[in-house]
């Protein structure tokens, strides 16, 4: 490759627009604090909100239909997209795979894996490549490729069959998902900011609860004064002494020390950063264990939104990318992707039996089909006879 070839191929990528996402993975924000996805991750709202998304996604089943001339469809979990759904690699299973995929473009705004085909063409296999070492390009055709760099600074080109992309919104013309991390960079930079302002705060011990005084008349030497504060840590401090009655001799007075107005700013101004994170990610708070706001009903409905506002957006970008890129043109005519959203009660026994119980008395389900989701065998009806 010549010097010409690689500002050519360096300006092409300039006039990509994954240019921008690339290179500028973090920021600095106005707070001073510098946001990327990992140090986003490490507020503990944020790695709530993701969590809360991914495991929910890849805990529900995710199976391959197959529609039936008749119009009826049925579980083809023979097909070949069936197994790396279940098995994607060697080292990955299939809620791992789909996991660590859905968190990566809730942090990063994308996430990548290779597509490996047998040599009948048919899908064997799905390899995660970090979204950090893969440049989007788009070339004078119009096709997108992807640009792969390997732990040892290889770069590989795949085609745009090759890699299995999912993507968070994008902007008109690109494929390329935006970081709601990006986007929300000076939100997570204050939450940042004052995390570290607390933790060195109470490094520096600046909430005393309380404070000794002595009358204007009376002057101690440094030896008392460490006398006295160790005759009260014995006497005062740790578990075992409290609730113990304080003694104080030579006059001393002890005076407890309440939270200021800029102690209870900083409470509230950790609350509104969890909020933020929340809208960021379209989480109700009651999911990252925030029960400011919760009660026994609203919780209920809640997590009911969580389902149908949150979730349900990940769940149908699984479905629809796997049947758009790991199927082809004809098999997408016949075969499809959908998860088993009956797996959401799973943890709630009375609501599935009380799915079940509607479902059969309104006929669109009967035994069998609730045995076969329970994982039971078909029940055996015995005649009598002599």
């Amino acid at each position: 490759m010549n010097l010409l070839s690689i500002f050519r191929r360096g300006e092409r990528r300039n006039n990509d627009p994954s240019w921008s996402a690339l290179v500028n993975r973090g920021a600095l924000s106005q707070s001073g604090q510098f946001v990327d996805a990992k140090a986003a991750e490490s507020i503990s709202a944020v790695w709530g909100c993701i969590t809360a998304l991914s495991e929910s996604t890849a805990c529900l089943p995710l199976h391959v239909y197959q529609r039936n001339d008749d119009g009826t469809r049925e579980r083809a979990d023979g097909h070949p997209l069936a197994g790396v759904l279940r098995q994607p690699n060697d080292y990955q299973s299939g809620l791992a795979f789909r996991e660590a995929m859905t968190a990566c473009v809730l942090g990063h705004g994308n996430a990548y894996a290779r597509i490996d085909r047998n040599g009948g063409g048919e899908l064997s296999a799905l390899h995660p490549m970090k979204p950090g070492s893969v440049t989007v390009i788009r070339l004078a055709s119009g096709r997108y490729v992807y640009d792969h760099t390997d732990d040892d600074g290889k770069v590989s080109r795949l085609l745009d069959h090759e890699v299995f992309h999912l993507a968070d919104r994008t902007e008109a013309g690109s494929v390329v998902g935006k970081s709601r991390i990006q986007i929300a960079r000076e939100e997570l930079g204050v939450a940042l900011a004052m995390r570290e302002h607390g933790a060195s705060t109470f490094r520096r011990g600046a909430f005393p609860s309380g404070v000794i005084t002595a009358p204007a008349e009376r002057n101690f030497t440094e030896e008392q004064i460490a006398k006295i504060r160790a005759i009260w840590r014995g006497h005062h401090e740790g578990g075992q002494n409290t609730g113990s009655v304080p003694m104080l001799l030579w006059g001393l007075d002890f005076k407890s020390v309440s939270p200021n107005l800029e102690d209870l700013q900083f409470i509230a101004g950790q609350k509104f950063s969890v909020e933020q994170v929340c809208r960021i990610f379209r989480v109700p708070p009651t999911l990252v264990q925030d029960l400011s706001h919760g009660t026994y009903t609203n919780v209920i409905e809640l997590g009911s939104q969580f389902v149908r506002y949150s979730l349900q957006r990940w769940l149908s970008m699984w479905e629809a990318e796997v049947s758009r890129q790991l199927l082809g043109p004809i098999a997408r005519k016949r075969y499809h992707a959908e998860h088993a959203v009956e797996g959401l009660l799973r943890g709630a026994p009375e609501a599935r039996a009380a799915f079940y119980q509607s479902a059969i008395a309104a006929g669109w389900m009967d035994a069998g089909e609730v045995r076969r989701l329970e994982n039971l065998p078909p029940r055996v009806v015995t005649h009598g006879g002599s």
